[in-house]
């Protein structure tokens, strides 16, 4: 809604980032003028242990990554695994106990045959002998290592590779001397490093401290935000703060466009690839010498031959050429002149410092959301009150479809009978204010919060 604002609207976000997994993540590397290496990273969230994290599928949202041939069988069987900081705090405290439970009923079957058939075997077993459990996939891998080994203390176990797993029968004074060795694959450093997955790559990001580039990207660092690093707060302004301290400089490529669109009169695009493709095209006179080429490596081919929207690599590949074409196509404005050698990113930083931490918000009480300053409000037409006279029981919706044929106006109760309607049109205030003017049940006029705020009239009473 137009009315939100921003802490409004993050305390939405929130309820639905909460509910929903991330089950793809692109990356984007350039290198020189410019080698592009793209990434596909496969999500699933990390179920080891005591963790099981339940996650909403919504239908059409499946119908559209469907769509786009999303691979739902990789991201279901081989998804990286991913915790934020608490998750992985509760799986240390796990593994630093004397039993290990489990989240899932399948891992429970598989556990119990794999005791039943050690043990079973151990009771006629020489020392030194050796056995094979097969057909283990995930983090069953290690669950069936620690198992084994809190429940029997004579036995030694180490993974081979190709689902599975060697148990040794040994002494007990042999089985302390393997203990937290570098022969110990078990050890919680190392299980906590396997279950951290993605995260640790989140980490190392966070830790080079790069710009970090995003399109419309309100949404992707609630999510980043929630599962890498921390559930998300309940306070917007806590939430800011985190992500400016995780990534100091922010670039949205949104943010960047809409600017450019009103500078170079281009025509209005709704997505990314449709800006990609009007930044490429000749009409914007980028193929002077000097225009940052984007050239995809070897191993990225597959996206010169074909557009793939919506993979996470692809968009990723995308939105890093967006932010190239977009500085380039504004170095040259700031110098009213053609630039004569190839610029250097960090000239293109320069030239982007205005945009840098802005992140669009998508119509709201703000144009954009400042992670190192104060939100600035959005220049908002003046807001209409409706009155409504011989239309009893009438709703926010009803309202709101009386208007939709002819213009779009979000609409907020005000009191019974009266309703504020907001545009980010001025074109439609006057227009209501002109053809609505004899409609036989609304009377509609500019809001004056002297005359119509309630709260005013209920002093003045």
């Amino acid at each position: 809604s137009l009315f939100d604002s921003p802490a409004e609207r993050y305390l939405k976000a929130r309820r639905s980032v909460q509910h929903f997994t991330v089950s793809q993540l692109g990356k984007f590397l350039s290198f020189c003028r410019y080698m592009v290496h793209s990434y596909n990273f496969f999500l699933f969230p990390s179920s080891m242990g005591i963790r099981d994290v339940e996650f909403t599928f919504s239908a059409s949202s499946i119908q559209f990554l469907s769509h786009y041939g999303f691979d739902y069988n990789k991201f279901l069987k081989d998804g990286i695994p991913y915790m934020n900081e608490v998750q992985e705090k509760i799986l240390s405290q796990h593994l630093s106990g004397s039993s290990w439970k489990h989240s899932s009923s399948l891992d429970r079957d598989v556990l119990k045959k794999a005791i039943e058939k050690v043990t079973c075997w151990i009771a006629a077993a020489e020392e030194e002998e050796t056995m094979i459990l097969q057909d283990l996939s995930g983090y069953q891998m290690f669950e069936v290592q620690l198992v084994l080994r809190r429940a029997l203390q004579n036995v030694w176990t180490q993974p081979l590779g190709g689902k599975k797993i060697m148990v040794k029968k040994v002494s007990p004074q042999h089985r302390q001397l393997l203990e937290n060795s570098r022969y110990d694959y078990c050890r919680k450093e190392l299980i906590l490093l396997s279950a951290r997955g993605f995260t640790n790559l989140f980490q190392t990001l966070v830790r080079a401290k790069k710009p970090l580039v995003g399109h419309n990207m309100f949404m992707d660092l609630m999510h980043l935000h929630d599962k890498f690093y921390k559930p998300l707060p309940e306070s917007y302004e806590e939430f800011k703060r985190n992500i400016h301290n995780l990534f100091p400089v922010l670039i949205d490529t949104k943010t960047v466009t809409k600017s450019i669109w009103k500078k170079y009169l281009l025509p209005r695009v709704s997505d990314l690839l449709e800006t990609y493709t009007i930044l490429c095209s000749s009409s914007l006179d980028l193929k002077d010498p000097t225009c940052p080429v984007t050239a995809l490596a070897s191993d990225c081919s597959r996206y010169a031959e074909k557009k793939f929207p919506h993979e996470a690599g692809y968009d990723a590949f995308l939105c890093g050429s967006v932010l190239l074409k977009s500085a380039h196509l504004l170095l040259c404005r700031h110098r009213d002149e053609a630039v004569a050698a190839a610029p250097s990113f960090s000239q293109y930083l320069t030239v982007l410092a205005k945009y840098l931490n802005k992140v669009n918000f998508i119509r709201g009480g703000v144009s954009s959301i400042n992670f190192s300053g104060e939100d600035t409000p959005c220049q908002h037409p003046p807001l209409l009150v409706v009155h409504v006279q011989g239309w009893p029981e009438v709703n926010e919706r009803q309202i709101y479809q009386e208007f939709k044929a002819f213009c779009r106006f979000d609409v907020r109760r005000l009191s019974k009978n009266q309703f504020i309607l907001l545009s980010n049109k001025f074109k439609h205030v006057r227009f209501v204010l002109r053809d609505f003017r004899h409609h036989p049940h609304l009377r509609i006029s500019v809001y004056r919060h002297w005359r119509h705020s309630p709260h005013v009239n209920c002093l003045l009473r």
